[in-house]
């Protein structure tokens, strides 16, 4: 959704199109500030795609003494079911209890806590299962006897990026992707930025306040560009994940204790497929060129096999993906560094910096309130009132179409109800997954159509020409890659022939 025109003057240029990013512009945007945000590459294009998918409050944390990070994400759970109805869903995991792992009475401390440090509405505590009796024992091996049950969230990780975005472009910014911020020059006033786009155009733009929201590469972007001395040092830690085809009998979403103490999960993923993840290893070289290699490989299928009944291994995996998380160096052990994030504020001398270093899916609205706070006095905000609370990202709104619901799971099934009502002759996959993925936003192309034909080309199975203008046109998709593999995992479903017609189709 390029701008008409570009502005040469900004209040804030946000720099980083992942969750943090496009989580800030929405913010600021929402509160009347001239908000600009350019990504060097696709809109969660990195990091912020590939993650676990999950947005949880972190069990393990608890066992490094992260109180305040875990009960800052457990009080968001709930309040982004709420706003994200139909790209976030509540998960019930099952944690097989090994004895050699961690004992007993540590556990049930654990979950008490992960029970009692937020306020919980929607999602249901924790308990204790006999794998014997329970269902969620029929995927294990008989040996696991015991486990409990917990609540947090899933999440499509990109789309709700995507959505961020696209509510603050909705309200006024202006997002270009695939632009870098190749310099910038700190003024007494505001700060004078190069922007260059792929296509080689150049615009320069003032700003009067900067946010560095570059993720992995925070670091490299205040010593390169804005020539500046980094307060603080990344870790750059790689999680990679693998999906395979639906392990038979697997309904439920698994914690698994891995060997080395750290914790893997298990996700029912995309209905025929199943995602394991994740590893910790450390990460040299371009945070854009993280690939999976072998061994972590090797080891998510050998320690995930330690609990499943039917083993998993490498000759299984269908797809693979990694991502580069800009943790803060604190000297830990990879897997013990703190998820939690830091915003350090730089004004002297000139115009003001804000440097947003590590964080988590889960927290990325909490950040941009802050991070809206810390920028407050300098752009005249006055009180700055916790607005994103409350209003719905893009597609979420269900109550106003269909009414008030008593959980926004009901409100979700309501909705694709309605679609399937409404539009009798839509196939009852494309149904779900646009309600899913877009939730009222699909009304914008199925409002005025009468029956498929009015959708335009089926361009691969369950993939209309209508969505795609929609995602071309309102949502920066600009290759096949963007729309298969982040804006959708419709890559997952379709052979390389749809493929191949989807990455044409871009072409024409």
């Amino acid at each position: 959704m390029a701008p008409a025109t570009l502005p040469a003057d900004v209040d804030v240029l946000i720099v980083g199109g992942g969750i943090n990013g496009c989580g800030i512009a929405r913010d600021l945007a929402g509160r009347g500030v001239r908000v600009l945000l350019c990504e060097q590459h696709d809109l969660a294009a990195h990091t912020s795609s590939a993650s676990t998918k999950l947005i949880h409050g972190g069990l393990r944390y608890l066992e490094y003494g992260e109180l305040g990070l875990v009960r800052k994400a457990l009080a968001e759970r709930e309040v982004l079911l709420r706003i994200a109805p139909h790209v976030i869903e509540p998960l019930r995991l099952v944690m097989p209890h090994d004895a050699g792992m961690r004992p007993m009475w540590m556990i049930r401390l654990g979950l008490w806590l992960y029970d009692h440090l937020a306020r919980r509405e929607l999602l249901p505590a924790s308990q204790a299962l006999d794998l014997q009796l329970h269902p969620a024992g029929a995927a294990l091996q008989p040996q696991w006897r015991q486990a409990f049950a917990y609540s947090d969230g899933w999440v499509d990780d990109a789309r709700l990026v995507v959505l961020n975005a696209l509510d603050a472009a909705q309200r006024g910014a202006t997002v270009l992707t695939h632009t870098r911020c190749e310099q910038l020059q700190r003024l007494p006033q505001h700060w004078r930025a190069r922007l260059r786009g792929t296509d080689g155009r150049l615009h320069e733009v003032r700003a009067r306040v900067v946010v560095n929201a570059a993720g992995p590469w925070a670091e490299a972007f205040l010593q390169g560009q804005a020539g500046l001395r980094p307060g603080c040092h990344l870790r750059l830690v790689r999680g990679s994940h693998i999906v395979v085809p639906r392990l038979p009998q697997h309904e439920t979403a698994y914690l698994l204790q891995a060997t080395d103490r750290r914790v893997l999960f298990a996700i029912p993923y995309e209905e025929r497929y199943t995602l394991i993840g994740t590893t910790d290893v450390e990460h040299h070289g371009d945070p854009g060129q993280a690939i999976a290699d072998t061994q972590e490989i090797a080891y998510l299928c050998r320690e995930a096999s330690r609990y499943l009944r039917h083993p998993v291994h490498p000759d299984d995996v269908v797809w693979h993906y990694s991502g580069v998380r800009p943790l803060l160096d604190d000297g830990a052990d990879a897997s013990a560094v703190t998820r939690d994030y830091r915003l350090e504020w730089d004004v002297e001398p000139g115009a003001p910096l804000l440097t947003v270093w590590g964080g988590k899916l889960t927290t990325y609205r909490t950040l941009a309130l802050e991070a809206a706070q810390r920028l407050a006095p300098h752009l005249g905000l006055g009180k700055v009132a916790d607005w994103t609370r409350r209003v719905a990202l893009p597609g979420g709104d269900f109550d106003d179409l269909i009414g008030p619901s008593a959980t926004p799971m009901q409100a979700r099934q309501r909705f694709t109800e309605h679609l399937q009502q409404r539009y009798p002759w839509l196939p009852t996959a494309v149904a779900k997954r646009w309600a899913r993925s877009y939730g009222t936003l699909a009304l914008k192309w199925l409002r005025d159509t009468q029956g498929p034909a009015d959708l335009g080309r089926e361009v691969a199975p369950g993939l209309f020409e209508a969505e795609l203008r929609h995602l071309v046109r309102q949502e920066w998709a600009r290759s096949a890659d963007d729309v298969l593999w982040r804006r959708s995992k419709l890559g997952l479903h379709l052979d390389a022939t749809a493929r191949a017609r989807v990455a044409a189709w871009f072409q024409t």
